[in-house]
C-alpha cells in the first residue's frame, strides 16, 4: 500500500512538472517570438536543483541553490544596462526571502521595459513536500508574471508561502529594474 502512495505521488509531481514545464514553454515562446532582446539582455545565472530554467531554454524553474555569486549572496543584482522605464534592459535578482520551508529568489529578464523571461534561482526545498509544492507553483506564477508584467498576481493555492515569497522576492527584482 505504501509503495503504491509513493508511485502515485511520483507520478503525480512528474504530470505536474510536465504541465508546468510545456506551459512555460508556450509562454516563453510567445515572450521571445514577440520582442526580441538587446544585446545587453543576458540570461547569466544558472539554477542548481531538480529542474532549473534557463533563459530562453525548454526547462523551467524550480529548486536548489543559485549558480552566481550575487545570487548567492543574497545581494539584489543586475547585469546588461540599466535604465529607467521603457528603456531598462537586462536581468536583475531579487533578493532572497527566507521561509520556515527554505529560501526563495527571483530573477528577472528585462527588454525594452518589458519582463521578458522569470526565473527562479531558489525556491523552498526544506523537505520532499516543499519540493513538490514549488515545482508545482514556479511555473504558474512565472506565466502569471509574464502576463501582468507585476508582482501583483494571485498566490498559488496551497503554496501560499512559496508564492508570498516568490512574489517579494519579484518585487525586489522589479524595483532593482526600476519598472
Amino acid at each position: 500500500m505504501r509503495i503504491r502512495a509513493i508511485v502515485s505521488a511520483t507520478l503525480a509531481s512528474a504530470g505536474i512538472l510536465v504541465a508546468g514545464w510545456q506551459s512555460g514553454t508556450h509562454v516563453a515562446d510567445t515572450a521571445s517570438a514577440t520582442t526580441a532582446g538587446p544585446a545587453g539582455s543576458t540570461g547569466a545565472g544558472t539554477a542548481g536543483g531538480s529542474t532549473a530554467s534557463g533563459s530562453g531554454s525548454s526547462s523551467k524553474g524550480s529548486s536548489g541553490s543559485a549558480g552566481s555569486s550575487a545570487a548567492a549572496s543574497g545581494s539584489a543584482g543586475s547585469s546588461g544596462s540599466s535604465g529607467t522605464g521603457a528603456n531598462a534592459a537586462g536581468t536583475f535578482a531579487g533578493k532572497v526571502v527566507q521561509t520556515r520551508f527554505g529560501a526563495v529568489q527571483v530573477q528577472i529578464t528585462v527588454s525594452a521595459g518589458t519582463i521578458t523571461d522569470v526565473k527562479a534561482l531558489q525556491l523552498t526545498d526544506e523537505d520532499r513536500s516543499s519540493v513538490q509544492i514549488s515545482n508545482r507553483a514556479a511555473p504558474l506564477l512565472r506565466a502569471a508574471v509574464l502576463k501582468a508584467q507585476s508582482a501583483k498576481v494571485q498566490t498559488i493555492s496551497g503554496a501560499t508561502v512559496t508564492s508570498s515569497a516568490y512574489l517579494t522576492s519579484l518585487q525586489a527584482a522589479i524595483d532593482a529594474a526600476n519598472l
